[in-house]
């Protein structure tokens, strides 16, 4: 049985992947700080509190799943935070640090653990960028950083592993409904002195398709990158957005 590992899986974007890849027929590991959210999760997943920016937690995480499935064939380093909302000059340094820590840092140390595994079985490797990662964010600049720095990751790893017989791609969400984005929508909000309403319509009038994602789009991709379906796409950069039009829309 094919078998999957998802940092930051206990909710949102990562439980949906879990979701799709165990609507699949795979067998499902996540993990994730958040313990309650953990014990949300089926029973007949994997789960781990984690913290992915951990290096020594990501080594042992790393040696549990090889006793225990001895082997792995997909991973989806997805653990992120939204960072802080202001701009670049009353951004402290700490808040920096702390948003590409989790944001591009927990890629790295996924894929330097995950890497001798998934080339053992051929496998492959999804990364979560963001849109902010292609055009860039304002009031955001740690966490469009850090999705850049995830994209510039997947590419490399995608030279270094592709030999191997692994694949790595990324995929880049636009405006993803739930609570964490209304959290950014009511930050972003605020710093312009306008309504939660207005920002939310600004960010849906910015895409083609005049909607917000949800996170099951972004697992289906996911899930379809990591199939024999997708056995030739790699290195490449997945938007899931409706296609965005206008990156910083004025509404």
């Amino acid at each position: 049985m094919m078998n999957v590992l998802i940092t930051a899986g206990g909710s949102g974007i990562g439980f949906a992947m879990g979701q799709a890849f165990a609507k699949a027929g795979w067998q499902v590991w996540v993990t994730d700080i958040d313990e309650g959210a953990l014990q949300d999760c089926p029973d007949d997943w994997e789960r781990d509190v984690v913290d992915a920016s951990d290096a020594a937690a990501m080594a042992k995480l790393f040696d549990r799943v090889g006793a225990h499935w001895g082997s792995l064939n997909a991973v989806c380093a997805n653990a992120g935070i939204a960072g802080p909302t202001a701009l670049v000059e009353d951004i402290e340094l700490d808040d920096w640090r702390r948003c590409v820590s989790v944001n591009l840092e927990s890629s790295f140390l996924t894929a330097k653990f995950a890497g001798p595994m998934l080339k053992d079985t051929k496998g492959s490797m999804v990364l979560t960028s963001s849109t902010a990662g292609i055009y860039g964010f304002p009031n955001r600049a740690p966490y469009a950083s850090a999705k850049w720095g995830v994209i510039g990751l997947m590419k490399t790893l995608a030279m270094e592993w592709g030999p191997s017989g692994v694949r790595v791609n990324a995929i880049c969400p636009g405006a993803v409904e739930g609570p964490r984005m209304t959290g950014v929508m009511e930050r972003e909000a605020a710093a312009k002195g306008t309504t939660l309403e207005t920002i939310r319509d600004g960010y849906a009038a910015g895409v083609s398709m005049r909607q917000l994602v949800q996170a099951e789009d972004i697992a289906n991709m996911a899930a379809f990158l990591c199939s024999d379906g997708a056995r030739l796409v790699s290195g490449q950069v997945m938007a899931v957005d409706g296609h965005t039009e206008n990156p910083d829309p004025k509404a």
